[in-house]
């Protein structure tokens, strides 16, 4: 099995999770979240995938987040405005997205991959 690993390399958490994915020897095919953010439609598709509410996707803890001032107005947006706005900027997502195609993880919690990747 061949993971798709949506990263930012800089980031510290996906180091770790990358990291993880090495030790624990599973294969993953990177993409540069930032670079190569994924579409709209893949976005529908990760978050139908994910059994995770929409706006967990989003890098609420990201500067991009904070001055869009995005706590406050994701409440008001339909998940298409949701969708269409984490497609135009892969630093607004959530990171790293680690998928099969039919499972999907948000984020690095050791317990979580090893339960869903191993």
């Amino acid at each position: 099995m061949t993971v798709t690993f949506y990263t930012y390399p800089k980031c510290g958490t996906c180091q770790k999770a990358k990291k993880w994915l090495d030790v624990n020897n599973v294969a993953y095919e990177t993409v540069h979240l930032v670079e190569a953010p994924p579409s709209k439609e893949e976005l529908k598709q990760l978050h139908a995938n994910s059994e995770l509410e929409l706006k967990k996707f989003f890098n609420t803890s990201g500067m991009k987040y904070r001055e869009l001032g995005l706590k406050d107005k994701l409440k008001a947006m339909s998940e298409d405005e949701m969708l269409e706005l984490l497609a135009s900027d892969g630093m607004l997502i959530k990171r790293p997205i680690v998928t099969d195609n039919s499972k999907v993880t948000a984020g690095f919690n050791e317990e979580q991959f090893a339960k869903m990747w191993l």
